[in-house]
């Protein structure tokens, strides 16, 4: 087993960012943390850590089980971390998603710059 691994290295690895400059990015932008503390991506992870990821809208929380720097199919991600969030915030996910869903009839076209303001202004009274 390795001493330890970069966390951006392995937050890539687990498939919890697509690419590592975004996992990078990621932490130099204090979204992610341990023990509430904002991380550099070079620090290093050690197993049995609790990792704190912000993706808006939900904040993701994942327990290290095991390390690797390979990049890892998504069958095999959870041997390597536990998915510790709870599960109201894949609710705020799946609000957030149906939110984003407006019905318009079939051959009406696009809706002009003053229905897009309305349909707007109802998401953003929705959100509160």
């Amino acid at each position: 087993m390795e001493q330890g691994i970069r966390i951006d290295k392995w937050l890539w690895a687990v498939r919890v960012f697509k690419t590592r400059s975004l996992a990078s990015e990621a932490c130099r932008s204090g979204k992610v943390k341990i023990l509430d503390q904002v991380i550099k991506p070079s620090r290093v992870l050690k197993d049995g850590e609790v990792i704190t990821v912000s993706i808006p809208p939900i904040t993701k929380t994942l327990k290290v089980i095991a390390l690797t720097g390979n990049r890892v199919s998504a069958s095999l991600v959870s041997t390597l971390m536990e998915d510790l969030t709870p599960e109201a915030e894949y609710q705020k996910l799946k609000r957030t998603k149906e939110s984003d869903f407006e019905f318009r009839q079939r051959g009406i076209g696009r809706p002009t710059k003053r229905e897009r303001r309305e349909i707007e202004f109802l998401k953003s009274y929705l959100d509160k």
